[in-house]
């Protein structure tokens, strides 16, 4: 899995796409979702790169599985916790949290893979008392 900098837009998104693909696919209506929440712009990118970092996180995953497809709610805890790491300034971490749910709810079902997902997410952000509060992107 690649790593991208602390507290960074695309550290951010790919917590976005973990969510989009918890269930092992993503429905057109979550992705009216982000274009609809101006999710690129909340997480500091253009839209194609948001794009880009969805694709890319796609690729991490089907390379991870040996090009067996599960979505993200197989990965395992480790991996998991690292990409979560990443992320540490809380104004950022409650706007993935944000996004994450509007984006699993916006097809109007909510997979056990989105749940387990969205459930792991705070409950590693919630204790977590070492975090800071800092602009997406700014450096540490």
């Amino acid at each position: 899995m690649r790593t991208y900098p602390e507290n960074s837009p695309q550290a951010a998104a790919r917590l976005l796409a973990m969510a989009l693909v918890a269930d092992g696919n993503y429905a057109l209506s979550e992705l009216k979702a982000l274009d609809r929440l101006d999710a690129a712009r909340q997480l500091g990118l253009p839209p194609q790169e948001l794009k880009a970092v969805i694709e890319t996180f796609c690729e991490d995953l089907l390379l991870g599985a040996q090009g067996a497809w599960h979505g993200s709610s197989q990965i395992d805890p480790a991996t998991r916790q690292q990409l979560l790491d990443e992320v540490t300034d809380r104004t950022l971490r409650s706007t993935i949290v944000a996004l994450c749910v509007a984006v699993v709810e916006a097809d109007g079902h909510l997979a056990d893979g989105e749940t387990a997902m969205l459930d792991g997410l705070t409950r590693a952000w919630r204790h977590r008392p070492d975090l800071q509060t800092q602009q997406p992107g700014a450096a540490p």
